[in-house]
């Protein structure tokens, strides 16, 4: 992927609506993307921040700050064009609506919302999740949307029998701008199992879970849940409503079709070709999580995997970590500031491409350090609530290399803690992909997920806006859907002549890491003393 600077087929594509529009509500940001004839190059991008918060223990955003963000990000992406072509988009020859995965968002008839929105990072839900584990035999992890619901049935919350719909946040978002209830599967397989076979929610599963709450839930799963599609099908086109939801100024026009929504772990996919069986691809941000495509069923169930799909329906294996690069962050925010108050400022990207530079240096065990990056709770390592913490012995070799490189570290931890269940049930890969903010500054995050991995690990030109880039091209895929699968799609028309830059494992790094994840895994209980402690 590629942002083309200035071109009169770029000017043309925008006055005739030859483009597809993405964008997708992230953790930390809102983005929109626009590509236009030719999928693997981006025309015009447009961002806002936004950041949950803790409200009566539980993370949550509002529903107005959905509605803003995705205003400023529309605006920017709008001004962007304009700066770049001179022309200002009205229409686009397709839509898509992206959004972190998992949740509760529960309305009422009238399509109000009955509690605040619950966003995946909520792990409040261990009982129901615990229990429906148990019925359906799969795996059903704390953040998806059944065990939110259930959870609620569970505690008997008054909102309950007033619950006519639940949803997640792209599927809320598609819905409000095409007045259809629908999800892509790859999001579905995140509120719910789904069957690969017919692409739908697990009927045999819905219907014990219809008997376990008989009585208890108004209506049955099925007429709560969103209709389930697969990528490249119709879901609705953008009504008048809508198109002043995104756009208040009145330019943007209606009638513009859209894809499914989709989940950001399918959107990861698509902008990683990670797709086809045997390919795989980590995407780090506020949360850190690799998929895996399947070859075949694994063999049992196993709490550190979710079973997901992919935008067409395949069957994923799904490692999913709460905490990514957040206290990553923190750190990089307290050196940006350190900097700011001797005298000599520098931006974030320079921060942070310094201090990477300075993990390059650090002892490959990163010199005895810890670090826990756990802000909120963590399932894989069985955490409810997350404590980040830094810990050294007195023989450790505290550096600025070696905080560096343990904080680096801190972000692959529990997620290869997850990965040595995949690696036991015998799941082989090709090829592994990484998309995030994490990868801009070239090479260095991604050599360190190399050696947690133990696998060569491909960084594209799309890896720091894959996102919103990949539901764009889920949108530009409806107009071949006929045609061709989402897989030949990609590899014919978006990836044919993509660069890639590969890491293989360095095996310093590989033994280093083997080292720190020893650590990491003994000193669980460290972090568990601090969450009863603190």
């Amino acid at each position: 992927m590629t942002l083309r600077r200035s071109s009169s087929t770029a000017r043309d594509d925008i006055l005739t609506g030859r483009t597809s529009l993405g964008i997708e509500l992230g953790s930390t940001r809102i983005k929109a993307c626009l590509i236009g004839s030719d999928p693997s190059h981006v025309l015009a991008t447009g961002s806002a921040s936004w950041e949950n918060r803790l409200e009566d223990g539980l993370w949550t955003y509002g529903l107005d700050e959905v509605w803003g963000g995705l205003q400023e990000a529309y605006a920017a992406l709008v001004a962007d064009a304009h700066d770049r072509y001179g022309v200002r988009p009205e229409t686009f020859g397709a839509l898509g609506i992206s959004a972190m995965m998992h949740g509760y968002l529960a309305f009422d008839a009238a399509g109000e919302l009955l509690v605040p929105f619950r966003t995946w990072r909520n792990t409040n839900t261990a009982v129901a999740a615990a229990e429906l584990t148990e019925l359906f035999g799969v795996n059903i992890p704390l953040r998806w949307s059944i065990a939110h619901l259930h959870q609620a049935v569970i505690d008997g919350e008054e909102h309950v029998p007033r619950i006519a719909s639940v949803n997640t946040l792209a599927g809320y978002v598609h819905e409000k701008l095409t007045g259809v209830r629908v999800l892509g599967v790859g999001d579905a397989s995140g509120m719910f199992p789904i069957d690969s076979a017919t692409g739908d929610y697990d009927a045999a599963r819905v219907a014990s879970y219809d008997e376990l709450v008989a009585g208890r839930l108004p209506s049955p799963l099925t007429d709560l849940l969103p209709v389930v599609l697969p990528a490249g099908a119709a879901a609705g086109a953008l009504t008048a409503a809508g198109a002043r939801l995104l756009d208040p100024s009145g330019a943007l026009g209606a009638g513009i079709p859209l894809c499914p929504p989709e989940g950001d772990a399918g959107t990861g996919m698509v902008a990683t070709n990670a797709v086809a069986p045997r390919t795989g691809n980590v995407s780090a941000g506020t949360s850190i999580f690799a998929m895996v495509v399947l070859e075949r069923p694994l063999g049992g169930a196993h709490h550190e995997i979710d079973l997901v799909t992919t935008p067409s329906g395949d069957s994923v294996a799904m490692v999913h970590c709460n905490n990514g690069a957040s206290e990553l962050a923190a750190w990089a925010g307290l050196f940006t500031r350190f900097a700011a108050a001797v005298g000599a400022p520098v931006g974030d990207d320079t921060a942070f491409g310094a201090l990477f530079r300075e993990a390059l240096t650090g002892e490959a065990d990163a010199g005895g350090l810890l670090v826990y990056n756990h802000l909120a709770g963590e399932p894989i390592a069985g955490l409810t609530e997350g404590r980040p913490l830094l810990v050294r012995a007195p023989a450790s070799d505290f550096t600025l290399a070696n905080l560096m490189r343990s904080q680096l570290y801190g972000v692959f931890g529990t997620l290869a803690l997850g990965m040595q269940t995949l690696t036991g049930e015998g799941v082989e890969l090709d090829r592994m992909y990484a998309h995030g903010g994490l990868f801009r500054t070239a090479g260095i995050a991604q050599r360190f997920l190399a050696a947690a991995l133990g696998a060569p690990v491909a960084v594209g030109e799309a890896a720091s806006e894959g996102g919103a880039w990949g539901i764009a091209v889920l949108a530009s895929y409806l107009a071949h859907a006929g045609d061709v699968s989402l897989g030949e799609y990609l590899d014919r028309s978006v990836f044919a002549s993509a660069a890639l830059i590969v890491a293989d494992p360095d095996p310093a790094d590989v033994a280093g890491f083997s080292a720190y994840l020893h650590r990491y895994r003994a000193g669980l209980a460290i972090e568990a003393a601090a969450v009863a402690a603190l």
